[in-house]
């Protein structure tokens, strides 16, 4: 097993952002929070701001295990409060990485996140 911590997110003290199954092909990429790389969080109480920056993260956690978004089998989005009409939001961080690649998802609908202004968190697993 392989666990890294990318360049450009922040490092958690309690667990690694990224694991990489030796001898199998899988990746397994922990929650994604909408943090710039010293720990900030970005667009506090503003979903579609912190969607983008989730994905982003997402994004460079799965180049640094060297997996592709199209490589993505199966993603989990934490949404605060989850309303359909949040929709919207989250498919526009959603959409910058993935594009048309469509892997399988899970959306939980949760109290709350690390922080209170927290509204998204996404992992993902992926096969390369």
């Amino acid at each position: 097993m392989e666990l890294i911590n990318p360049e450009g997110l922040p490092e958690p003290e309690t667990y690694s952002h990224v694991a990489i199954a030796s001898g199998t092909k899988l990746v397994f990429v922990a929650g994604q929070e909408p943090e710039d790389a010293a720990g900030n969080l970005v667009g506090a109480g503003d979903l579609e701001a912190q969607s983008r920056q989730a994905f982003a993260n997402l994004g460079r956690a799965l180049a640094a295990a060297g997996a592709r978004p199209d490589q993505v089998t199966k993603i989990t989005i934490y949404l605060v409060g989850y309303r359909r009409e949040h929709q919207a939001a989250v498919e526009v961080g959603r959409y910058s990485l993935f594009g048309e690649h469509k892997p399988t998802d899970v959306l939980v609908g949760i109290q709350s996140l690390a922080h209170p202004e927290q509204l998204i968190e996404v992992d993902a697993i992926a096969v390369i």
